[in-house]
């Protein structure tokens, strides 16, 4: 028996490999669906690289021709954490989010109640985060701070590997940057009375106890006469330009079974305690 080559029209053989260009563009789209938004990514980056190169303009304050270039010099470091949820209902659509121009909000980190890490956005980049925000004396947070989503619709708890894939976020961080212990904070610490997150579901003190985050302890504590407890929440970092969003921020990170606005003895002994702790 005789084989012979299959013969196929030139016209057929285009439209095969049309047609196979056509399924390798879909599957490859499909593998990931943020190929184009990181093709901006990486041109935003060349851009701000290339600001970065740049020398001073003729027209600055120094005599024409009369830069001088120190050699001692290196990227901005974040100082402080911000931890935040998403308040949507899926992981998906807060990548979604952060990938539409329109949006104007972004985060450095996304963390997915499966523990998936999305790292977002290169740590020394300022990401959009903290809004309208204030931190003892800083109110530009984004220039120095880290943001951190968790997936979370604001009333969830949060997962014991969400949690997990955090720590080791936090570990990483912190080691990098030498972030002090007290800057781990939720976005409801710097945004009193506009932001509520982290929810009161999430586990501040088990992060203190890994070395993020301050907590407290008021055994045998005793407050002392005349002690200002809105003076020492402010010094703390909290703004207390409105006492009472600023007593309600304080609990949703350090008395997370009260959700009032009012003072009592057990919160004052809570923040003397916290107090101690930062001087």
């Amino acid at each position: 028996m005789f084989s012979f080559p299959i013969k196929i029209p030139c016209r057929i053989f285009i439209c095969m490999k049309y047609l196979l260009f056509t399924l390798l563009l879909v599957s490859g789209c499909a593998a990931n669906p943020y190929r184009e938004t990181n093709k901006v990514y990486r041109k935003n980056a060349k851009t701000l690289a290339k600001q970065i190169r740049q020398l001073p303009p003729a027209d600055s304050l120094q005599p024409p021709g009369k830069w001088a270039g120190t050699t001692n010099f290196n990227l901005r470091k974040p100082n402080i954490v911000v931890i935040h949820h998403t308040a949507q209902e899926a992981c998906e659509k807060t990548l979604t989010t952060f990938t539409r121009t329109a949006s104007q909000v972004s985060a450095h980190y996304v963390i997915c109640k499966d523990g998936t890490v999305h790292h977002m956005l290169n740590d020394y980049l300022r990401a959009w985060h903290g809004g309208n925000s204030k931190w003892g004396n800083l109110t530009d947070i984004n220039s120095g701070s880290i943001g951190i989503e968790l997936d979370n619709n604001g009333f969830e708890t949060f997962t014991e590997i969400q949690i997990t894939s955090l720590l080791r976020v936090l570990e990483k961080l912190k080691n990098l940057y030498g972030i002090p212990k007290a800057n781990f904070i939720g976005h409801s610490d710097i945004a009193p009375g506009r932001k509520v997150d982290p929810n009161r579901n999430f586990p501040w003190e088990k992060l203190s106890e890994n070395g993020y985050g301050m907590w407290y302890d008021t055994t045998g504590i005793v407050v002392p006469p005349g002690f200002d407890a809105m003076q020492a929440l402010r010094i703390i970092g909290y703004n207390t330009k409105d006492t009472a969003a600023a007593l309600y921020s304080f609990k949703l990170h350090f008395v997370q079974t009260d959700s009032s606005r009012i003072l009592t003895e057990a919160d004052k002994k809570v923040i003397y305690n916290l107090i101690g702790k930062t001087e």
